[in-house]
């Protein structure tokens, strides 16, 4: 097993941060299989509704994230300076705070669902697939955010395998039910929400379960109370993940507001394949970017200068040559990609080829961003982090 406190040469780096990346990537394909089915089962409006209400959702879970990140930087600096029993009473205060911020959350969503579905652009019978896709999504939100929490915290406890053990379960889990709801039992757009909160709910359990008791990793749930102060700091340091999350579920919108005065739904259902297909190849630089970040936080509170130079250059140069890799892929294989989703409408089929090519071209240097963002979260600086990922969108 690699250690945080080990130097890292090319080929521990790689094996470090291959089963997050693995996990990020498996995390961002079961996602998409939701988008399968209910576009090539249900149709293209009910994908369309689906895309519709999907960024006002990532937008409250992108809390979960910005604690992840946030707090993992404050935990795995604190076990770098050698203080492992305030570590783990930061670690349980923040994974405490997300269950009540993420209850209060989802209340209010639920509350205003429909006036929520209105203002992105749905309509008539639209209304009603938005809010019944979203009502079912924010009952399993706290699930959501925990486990997007926890997916930063299992590198930190130095068990990366596991995460990627647990995406593979839920991502499994969410296939599964998919078929049987969306395919066998017909409940459309209710049943993708259904299999897709279940999926959650495991998906947070499991490392709940790991941590509440005995184990041998850094890390694990005690008694703890709420403390203002290092809250503040993980949410002050993990907001440029939480505005990465919200700024780009804003243009999401304003892109399907804009789609559906121009293009009608077939314009929203295109972008959303866009945005699935982005989901896969952001996904390798995300899960690299949270598979390091534990890494420079350690050695940053250990104060290895020399060490922090060495994984900032060796990671410029693997997502250098993923980036054109990357690129390249998401050209060659654009017609496919579309006609996963919507090889029965030539002409939707067309647009969203189109599509794909044009926007491949932002993944030659999102990485560098992404990455650059996340090495100074990981240094605890949320602010030059922030600037980083707001600019970026």
């Amino acid at each position: 097993m690699i250690q945080l406190l080990e130097h890292f040469t090319y080929k521990k780096l790689i094996r470090f941060t291959i089963p997050t990346v693995a996990m990020m990537i498996f995390t961002s394909v079961y996602g998409v299989v939701d988008g399968l089915f209910v576009s090539n089962i249900v149709g293209s409006e009910a994908f369309a509704g689906v895309n519709l209400i999907m960024p006002a959702l990532m937008m409250l879970g992108s809390v979960g994230f910005m604690v992840g990140t946030g707090g993992s930087a404050l935990v795995s600096k604190t076990i770098g300076e050698g203080n492992k029993k305030l570590a783990n009473r930061y670690f349980s205060m923040l994974i405490y705070f997300l269950v009540i911020a993420s209850i209060v959350l989802a209340a209010i969503g639920i509350l205003f669902i429909r006036q929520i579905s209105e203002l992105l652009g749905a309509k008539g019978e639209m209304v009603d697939i938005c809010s019944t896709y979203g009502r079912t999504l924010l009952c399993s939100l706290p699930f959501f955010m925990l486990q997007n929490c926890f997916q930063s915290f299992l590198v930190v406890a130095e068990k990366p395998a596991m995460g990627l053990g647990v995406s593979l379960a839920v991502g499994l889990t969410n296939m599964v039910l998919d078929f049987l709801f969306i395919y066998v039992f017909g409940l459309g757009v209710f049943g993708a929400a259904l299999a897709t909160g279940i999926s959650q709910f495991i998906g947070a359990m499991i490392p709940i379960f790991y941590f509440a008791r005995k184990n041998k990793s850094p890390l694990k749930l005690v008694k703890t109370k709420l403390e203002l102060k290092p809250i503040l700091k993980t949410c002050t340091n993990g907001s440029s993940e939480m505005v990465t999350n919200i700024s780009m579920s804003l243009v999401n919108m304003l892109y399907n507001l804009q789609l559906v005065k121009y293009a009608g739904y077939d314009g929203v259902v295109a972008y959303g394949i866009i945005m699935y297909v982005g989901f896969i190849f952001v996904g390798t630089y995300l899960g690299y970017s949270v598979g390091v970040a534990p890494i420079i936080g350690y050695h940053y509170g250990a104060g290895n200068t020399d060490e922090l130079k060495s994984l900032f250059k060796k990671s410029l140069i693997l997502l250098s040559a993923t980036a054109v890799i990357l690129t390249a892929c998401a050209e060659i294989f654009s017609s496919a990609l579309a006609g996963i989703f919507v090889g029965y409408n030539k002409e939707l089929h067309d647009m969203t080829t189109n599509a794909i090519c044009l926007f491949a071209l932002s993944y030659i240097i999102s990485g560098i961003n992404i990455f650059a963002s996340a090495f100074f979260t990981a240094l605890n600086n949320g602010l030059v982090s922030a600037i980083i990922s707001f600019l970026r969108t």
